[in-house]
């Protein structure tokens, strides 16, 4: 058989194609659509009032939440790259429901949107908190172990020019942002009671980050990721951003422990985190709330673990498998 050559002026007028039969039916977007189509079925709703009657019409929200799941799902993690793929990869805008000929929003819509709108309707904690609740419906949620931990995330901020709190100008007008905006109205709503003295060290352009040296031994300006998980499989029940420091991380786990059982009536028998979790405050509040025993767990007594008085299941081989599946988180 002699070797062809692919010619160049093939080229049709006219083509016949179905962005639908193109996605496979075992595909990751395929499979996850009508969850996603029924999580975001009442999102303009929730939208309406942060929307102008007037003027241009705006992006539709669901093509922007779309667009997240599908960087979440794949692990792209700019929106200027993801604006990208999503122009190139045909399950991509299937997913979002964009046509071969519609255009996909510019990346800096996402960011304005997010300190907008988004932000003052608290819409992607409503979201989240329709996952969890579908992931209960389907049994992945079992409600009797949690685990808390926290990943560090480097903040937009140089080490290089931290600074005491005392010798920042915050009247100066490059002083006036939203970072700015929200550490000092956080200044005026905290808690009198609680006595803390301000950080020695502050970023001036962020300063609701912290200074710290836990993510990888390099002292940076940071946030804290707090993760509650239920150890049955790994499915995610709350989550809350914080500076990362380890008081605002311990003050975490009370918020997500109580907004779980708020909002999805759930109370676990044991809570697993490491020794970082073990201060007095949160100790105590353990043991005033549910009556739960406090105790090293472990071969290397590295981790502590809070159990209701009737639970026994703490030396038993399902406990050790919680144990090692937090050791994984």
């Amino acid at each position: 058989m002699m070797m062809g050559r692919q010619a160049g002026d093939q080229s049709q007028l006219f083509y016949l194609f179905n962005l639908e039969e193109r996605i496979p039916a075992r595909h990751l977007l395929r499979r996850i659509n009508p969850i996603a189509t029924r999580v975001l079925g009442d999102l303009r709703g929730k939208l309406q009032p942060f929307y102008s009657e007037i003027g241009r019409p705006s992006i539709d929200p669901e093509l922007m939440m779309r667009m997240l799941m599908v960087g979440y799902c794949y692990g792209i993690r700019f929106e200027r790259k993801l604006c990208e793929e999503v122009e190139l990869n045909l399950a991509y805008r299937w997913f979002c429901r964009l046509g071969l000929e519609d255009r996909v929003p510019d990346h800096s819509t996402f960011s304005v949107n997010r300190h907008g709108r988004f932000r003052d309707s608290d819409i992607f904690r409503q979201l989240f908190e329709a996952v969890v609740k579908a992931c209960m419906d389907a049994g992945l949620v079992k409600g009797e172990g949690f685990a808390v931990d926290a990943s560090v995330m480097e903040a937009d901020a140089s080490r290089y020019h931290g600074q005491a709190p005392g010798e920042i100008d915050w009247s100066a007008p490059e002083r006036q942002t939203r970072a700015v905006a929200e550490f000092l109205s956080g200044l005026d709503d905290e808690d009198p009671n609680e006595d803390r003295k301000l950080p020695k060290v502050i970023s001036p352009t962020d300063p609701c980050s912290a200074w710290t040296a836990k993510a990888n031994k390099r002292v940076q300006f940071g946030y804290g990721l707090n993760y509650m998980i239920d150890v049955e499989h790994a499915v995610i029940i709350d989550v809350e951003a914080t500076p990362a420091r380890t008081y605002d991380e311990v003050a975490a786990t009370r918020t997500m422990l109580d907004r779980s059982e708020t909002t999805f009536g759930l109370k676990p028998e044991r809570l697993t985190a490491d020794t970082a979790y073990g201060t007095g405050k949160l100790l105590a509040w353990l043991l005033d709330k549910a009556s739960r025993r406090i105790f090293p767990y472990g071969r290397d007594t590295n981790r502590l673990m809070a159990c209701s008085p009737a639970s026994t299941s703490l030396m038993t081989p399902s406990a050790t498998s919680i144990s090692v599946r937090t050791a994984s988180l």
